[in-house]
């Protein structure tokens, strides 16, 4: 029989895995990489903009991984740029025209999505401690991934 962690660390990677495979999926019918997805959602909910370094920290990336995104969104009209005299890490992004369209699109996807493979499983109550849950989970992850696995008295 499989351990607590076994069964949650399966669980957590095969729901990531099944997330980027719709979210490629969806984005592939409009000509885009999946991985699109995150960022439009992002900066959808952020209509001033964002800064690189803050969707580095939102979006749980690194600079490099971002700034090629970036690039390929800006180069794809989802995206632009202020472009001030500062260092592009403290310009902000916010969608165009195309990109809130596309994010509106994504966020539509996605509400389908939750709706498909939550259907029949949990009222809205349970809905919302289920999500509390995993707040609370992902914290802590990120605590002990900080600060280490609390030492116990062996």
């Amino acid at each position: 029989m499989e351990s607590r962690f076994e069964q949650f660390k399966m669980a957590i990677s095969g729901i990531n895995r099944y997330v980027q495979k719709i979210e490629r999926n969806e984005m592939v019918k409009r000509g885009y990489k999946g991985a699109f997805a995150q960022y439009l959602a992002v900066l959808k909910r952020f209509e001033e903009g964002l800064t690189s370094s803050e969707l580095c920290e939102i979006c749980d990336k690194d600079k490099a991984a971002v700034s090629r995104i970036i690039a390929e969104m800006e180069e794809k009209g989802l995206i632009s740029r202020e472009h001030k005299k500062v260092r592009t890490y403290r310009t902000k992004i916010v969608l165009t025209e195309k990109g809130r369209n596309t994010a509106d699109y994504v966020s539509e996807r996605a509400k389908a999505a939750i709706a498909a493979v939550s259907d029949g499983v949990m009222d809205e109550n349970q809905r919302e401690v289920f999500y509390s849950t995993l707040e609370v989970l992902y914290k802590n992850l990120q605590k002990v991934s900080r600060e280490g696995i609390p030492q116990e008295d062996l």
